[in-house]
């Protein structure tokens, strides 16, 4: 992070940080501002100048645009960056750091939101994509009783990872006599999950793909919600269907999301069956999972072997493979950009834990 783009001595701020001031957005050309002193801390840079907006008269520094905003222990943030796509989970990340599991929560929220950003800025760049996969990857919050549906769109020509959003389940398959009864005892307290919320993210997550495309292309298995909602889209789709019994090789259609989610398995401690590491809440497992797709699409190159491309780098959005510090290069803002419903929940912290009494929403003022 010792590389932060706001560290330059040549650099000037693109905006005022205050979204309500009328020079919020990137401004093309000068806006009015000027120097505003500076102060010390402790970590290098030490000296930090200030400057102070003449239009809403807010005063900020160069650390305001930076990703580390209001962090003690900047260094950690790419550290927790690298370790969370390397499969480690909170309280392993926590005593590699010799730092509180609660400070790694607040690190992968952070983490999570800019990553969402993150994708939103360069899809700003994006072509269409016309031939699309997309598949539900099964995990649970909390406990085996709360499960949830992660769905998530590929492009098919570049293993793109388009958008994920997802859908709480009820619990299913074979269950004993008494986790029936607790299943009950639980719905009854809790309320049942809807049941056209797989649906309603099957609808929202191929709004977001296909936007802008003309007859495309969708892949999927043989899901019976799928064609209703395709059938809803605004523009006419050839639907694909998969047997998900089919052998999952090469040659399967479904290849691309099959591989994503054997990968995600993998690179994600909290998605890996029978492990101790599940998620507590589904909103902090979208934060992992974001970090996890911005990882893959700009940083990870496509395959493993004799590949120098990223996906990203497929399609045109960038022209190098990125690092961590660039991912977290400068900080991105909300208002700059037009998030999908489901991002929106996920960026105020607002997907609740039922069980979990003490749900916190980020509210904050001054740091995103």
């Amino acid at each position: 992070m010792d590389r932060d783009v706001t560290h330059d001595p040549c650099w000037r701020p693109p905006h005022c940080p205050n979204p309500s001031c009328d020079f919020h957005l990137p401004q093309p050309g000068p806006w009015p501002y000027r120097r505003h002193g500076f102060y010390l801390r402790p970590n290098q840079p030490r000296r930090i100048q200030r400057y102070k907006c003449l239009s809403c008269n807010r005063s900020f520094s160069n650390q305001t645009f930076s990703t580390t905003y209001w962090l003690k222990r900047p260094s950690l943030l790419p550290e927790v960056f690298n370790h969370t796509v390397g499969a480690m989970a909170n309280r392993q990340l926590a005593r590699a750091h010799r730092c509180s599991p609660a400070t790694v929560d607040r690190m992968l929220g952070r983490l999570g939101r800019h990553c969402m950003l993150f994708q939103r800025h360069h899809m700003q760049q994006a072509s269409t994509f016309e031939d699309i996969v997309f598949d539900g990857l099964v995990s649970f919050e909390y406990s085996q009783f709360f499960p949830f549906e992660h769905l998530v769109a590929v492009d098919c020509n570049s293993s793109f990872t388009i958008h994920h959003t997802d859908a709480p389940l009820r619990r299913s398959g074979r269950m004993t006599d008494r986790q029936k009864k607790r299943r009950a005892a639980l719905e009854q307290i809790y309320g049942r999950p809807p049941p056209a919320a797989v649906g309603k993210a099957v609808k929202e997550l191929l709004e977001t793909a296909l936007q802008g495309t003309h007859d495309p292309l969708v892949r999927s298995d043989k899901h019976k919600s799928y064609p209703t909602q395709i059938r809803k889209l605004p523009m006419p789709v050839r639907h694909r269907r998969t047997s998900s019994n089919r052998k999952r090789d090469r040659h399967n259609d479904l290849f691309e999301i099959n591989s994503l989610d054997s990968f995600m398995r993998h690179c994600c401690a909290n998605h890996r069956r029978e492990t101790i590491a599940f998620s507590r809440r589904r909103q902090d497992s979208a934060y992992r999972l974001s970090v996890f797709i911005v990882w893959k699409n700009f940083e990870k190159r496509r395959w493993e072997k004799k590949c120098t491309q990223t996906p990203a780098m497929l399609i045109g959005l960038t022209d190098r493979v990125l690092t961590c510090n660039d991912i977290l290069d400068r900080r991105l803002f909300p208002a700059h950009y037009q998030l999908p419903p489901s991002w929106q929940n996920y960026y105020r912290r607002q997907v609740l834990t039922p069980v979990i009494q003490n749900n916190l929403h980020h509210e904050l003022k001054y740091a995103f």
